[in-house]
């Protein structure tokens, strides 16, 4: 892990060429996440966080501007970076386990195979009663399990997700948050999520990078170091921090300007 700088993002401008016009979605966006921590691109709608977290898995091109993985330039897709999206994207012809190894299966990755990485992160999501039952017959919350499963048995040096729990309700999207948290936590994995929730942004973040309206820049970056001195997954312990209060009120204090700015 020593030789892991992380993400960075230097100078990304992006803009979209349609039927004679230029909309331009972000502008000038530079920024840095530590190997091993996870951060949270947070802002309003069409600040541009999904397209410059598609950028950093290869499938947009910055019009401007340099992303590098761990001293290396992204250009297109990769297998160093996973991707979790929040539509379900389990194959419904095949099981849990089968899912789970696909990315494994078709890269050839005989050795992960037999060296039994499938079933270990099955049993890390939690799935291990289920891992021959097939999507169909799993929740929202167990499918979407699946999917993060998927992605982490290929070991990505990455790990991106846009919105990976805003279709789930309440209950069993904190699940899936303390789930996703001592996940990262054991593998070590370096993440960075996409959400419009500020709960969930403080809550998961090492870091949250807040960024402003149309056209998209980094408005503002806020640690999350209060956490350290609070109980691990004790969710009540953090809604009731005084740090807690403050950084939501910030946040939100930040969406309202961008609204009045909007308006």
């Amino acid at each position: 892990m020593s030789s892991n700088t992380g993400l960075e993002i230097t100078g990304v401008n992006k803009v979209f060429r349609s039927g004679g016009r230029t909309v331009q979605a972000l502008e000038n966006i530079s920024l840095s996440l530590s190997a091993g921590k996870v951060g949270v691109l947070l802002g309003p709608s069409g600040c541009g966080k999904s397209t410059l977290l598609r950028m950093v898995a290869g499938l947009e091109k910055p019009s401007e501007g340099d992303i590098n993985l761990n001293g290396r330039a992204v250009s297109q897709p990769g297998r160093d970076r996973g991707m979790v999206f929040q539509d379900y994207t389990s194959f419904p012809w095949l099981s849990v386990r089968e899912n789970v190894a696909y990315g494994l299966r078709i890269n050839g990755d005989r050795s992960a195979l037999n060296e039994g990485t499938v079933d270990h992160f099955i049993q890390a999501v939690g799935l291990e009663k289920f891992a021959n039952a097939y999507p169909h017959q799993l929740s929202g919350g167990m499918r979407q399990r699946v999917a993060i499963a998927r992605t982490l048995a290929n070991y990505p040096e990455l790990l991106l997700m846009d919105e990976p729990f805003g279709a789930l309700d309440p209950e069993t999207r904190w699940q899936m948050q303390d789930l996703l948290l001592n996940v990262v936590r054991k593998e070590r994995n370096t993440v960075l999520i996409v959400t419009h929730d500020i709960e969930e942004a403080l809550y998961l973040g090492d870091v949250v990078y807040f960024l402003s309206r149309h056209p998209g820049r980094l408005n503002e970056t806020i640690h999350t170091d209060f956490k350290a001195g609070l109980p691990e997954g004790d969710r009540e312990a953090f809604l009731k921090s005084e740090d807690y209060r403050r950084l939501e009120l910030h946040i939100r204090r930040l969406m309202r300007e961008e609204g009045r700015d909007a308006a």
